[in-house]
């Protein structure tokens, strides 16, 4: 017997229907007449017929018992019967993404035994029954132990996924490489491109790709992040100088590998210049893959098929499909960066590559520039274009999704979106006037800021502490939920309305469960960032013998993954402490939130 069989039922009923149904459906129309119906389920050994209409949707169902009885009848006359005539309606469906566990909820509620299964455009795909759920039951609760549970399992095979995903990914800038004739950074790419394709093979073969709950997704997207960062590292120690001690070459790996696929930023190398373009476009496509594929895993693990509609940040209104979102916000996507790389050659010249590099960067909220030099002497229209596609970044990716659908025309912008912009706008009419620098350096830092993008021309060590406050709220604060960028993200501010509620009794019965989850969470995070923050720059400032606004400024970036730095990180610093500012990239990436999902699994 199974060592847990209640946690086996559990998880064979989170399986999707189409797992489990019958794919052999027999689907006839309204107007065929029941003798030949009749045949028909002698010749293919069936007792269903599904009855579709003239635009081959399913309108009811008939069984052999039910020609059987109305056909028996004397005063029926059997050629001139049609299924019309017999068939039961209205039709009973479930749809495709549905679990075993929603299909026995609608048995039990309707008194049936089966179920059609429709697909996402309402054509028959199978048919599940009663019995073959109550075999799954049976089957999970005698199989006997196995040495991976099934949610174990389940993160295994979802993992290995999306290992084998990102592998693929970065086959771009490995042919990059060897088309510029940069056999090391080449070598070093290709390697982990092999280490990502054999890792997920490995775990597909001990997993099995299924539904996740809340708790389980936040362990597949900490791995996620954290074998990407490990696995990235193996390029940086192609590169990097090997005169060093092992543990202080890796732990400068391991810590750039991390700012770029967090989208972090904070760079160890002061002149990018001196590496090859290769390895600075490298850098720059770990951001976007971290960006955009950490959004694709959250929305994949935490919002299945069925709660799309859910997701916040702008809706079209219309049903998203996950398969079109991924495919439509890639491909935009991909625009996005041509155009901008364009605009960015067409003011400001200098190398195509390094242009796709900095447009790259930018859009995922990154911050790695190819050189050091690339920022300087912009005109103004590059500080515009600059500022837009941070922007970009920052918006929710059903916003563009939104966009596109509706033809570009201008869509009604969603609550965070507008208070993104609020909060923004105002953010920079006092930086202007605190920071004592030019409206235009001013606004462009803001917003590099509020995107937690963290492109910056020069060192803000020197910045007063006004100034500094107001840039390290805007890390705090983030981007929009489902963008690149990092922070707290605005739609969590909305939460804030409720604490007053929450800490009365008398109203606190009038919160739902998910309402109060949501609150504690937001509390929770908006406490942790300027906690984490103090601590790391405590330490910080002791080890670098730096100014503490400076540390926590410096802090702030790292767990936020904002990246705007004050100068105090670099190739010298500690290596344990460059490894766990790592993690802490790691953390901030994920909100701290998948965190707190791991260890406290009642708020999830």
């Amino acid at each position: 017997m199974s060592t847990n069989p209640e946690r086996a039922v559990s998880y064979v009923l989170s399986k999707f229907v189409t797992n489990y149904m019958d794919k052999d459906v027999l689907i006839l129309g309204l107007d065929t007449q029941t003798r030949e119906a009749a045949r028909m389920l002698r010749h293919y050994e069936t007792d269903d017929i599904i009855v579709t209409d003239k635009n081959n949707l399913p309108v009811g169902i008939v069984t052999d018992e039910d020609i059987l009885s109305k056909v028996s009848d004397v005063t029926v006359y059997a050629e001139a019967t049609t299924l019309k005539d017999v068939m039961s309606t209205p039709l009973i469906t479930i749809n495709e993404k549905s679990t075993l566990q929603d299909a026995l909820h609608k048995m039990r509620d309707n008194n049936i035994r089966k179920l059609p299964v429709l697909s996402k455009k309402n054509l028959v795909v199978g048919m599940i029954f009663q019995t073959v759920i109550a075999n799954v039951i049976r089957d999970a609760t005698s199989t006997a132990p196995r040495l991976l549970s099934p949610p174990v399992k389940a993160i295994l095979g979802n993992l290995g996924f999306v290992l084998q995903f990102a592998g693929v990914l970065l086959l771009v800038p490995a042919i990059v490489a060897t088309l510029l004739e940069d056999p090391l950074t080449a070598t070093g790419i290709y390697l982990t491109t092999v280490l990502l394709l054999v890792t997920g093979f490995f775990l597909n073969s001990y997993g099995e790709k299924s539904s996740l709950n809340l708790r389980q997704a936040s362990v597949l997207v900490f791995s996620s992040l954290f074998l990407l960062t490990l696995f990235g590292t193996v390029p940086y120690l192609y590169v990097l100088p090997s005169d060093e001690t092992n543990v202080q070459v890796f732990s400068n790996a391991f810590f750039s590998s991390a700012a770029g696929f967090t989208t972090g930023g904070i760079s160890l190398f002061d002149e990018p210049e001196k590496l090859t373009q290769s390895f600075t476009f490298f850098r720059s496509y770990t951001q976007l893959v971290g960006g955009m594929s950490f959004i694709y895993l959250v929305i994949t693990a935490f919002y299945p098929e069925s709660k799309l509609q859910s997701m916040r940040g702008f809706i079209s209104g219309r049903t998203l499909h996950m398969k079109e979102l991924f495919l439509t916000i890639t491909v935009i996507f991909g625009i996005y960066i041509v155009i901008i790389a364009s605009l960015l050659y067409l003011f400001h010249g200098g190398n195509i590559i390094d242009n796709f590099s900095l447009a790259m960067s930018t859009l995922a909220t990154g911050g790695f520039t190819p050189t050091s030099t690339i920022l300087e002497e912009l005109v103004w229209q590059e500080h515009v274009i600059l500022m837009g596609a941070m922007i970009l970044g920052a918006l929710p990716f059903t916003f563009h999704y939104a966009f596109v659908r509706k033809k570009f025309l201008s869509p009604k912008l969603g609550k965070e979106v507008l208070a993104y912009f609020a909060i923004l706008g105002g953010a920079i009419i006092l930086f202007v006037g605190i920071s004592g620098l030019d409206p235009m350096q001013s606004a462009f830092y803001s917003v590099s800021a509020s995107t937690t993008a963290g492109l910056q021309i020069d060192s803000l060590a020197g910045l007063n502490g006004g100034a500094h406050t107001i840039l390290i709220i805007l890390m705090f604060i983030g981007g929009c939920g489902f963008s690149t960028a990092g922070g707290l993200k605005i739609f969590r501010l909305f939460h804030l309305k409720d604490v007053r509620a929450l800490l009365s009794k008398a109203k606190r019965a009038e919160l739902s469960t998910q309402a109060k989850k949501e609150v504690i969470s937001t509390l929770i995070i908006l406490a942790l960032f300027p906690t984490i923050s103090a601590i790391a720059g405590l330490h910080l400032a002791e080890i670098e013998d730096v100014p503490f606004q400076d540390a926590f400024f410096e802090a702030a970036g790292v767990i936020t993954t904002g990246g705007l730095s004050a100068g105090v990180i670099d190739f010298d610093t500690d290596p344990a402490t460059k490894i766990v500012l790592g993690f802490l990239m790691i953390f901030g990436r994920l909100e701290i939130i998948a965190i707190i999902y791991i260890f406290v699994p009642r708020l999830s």
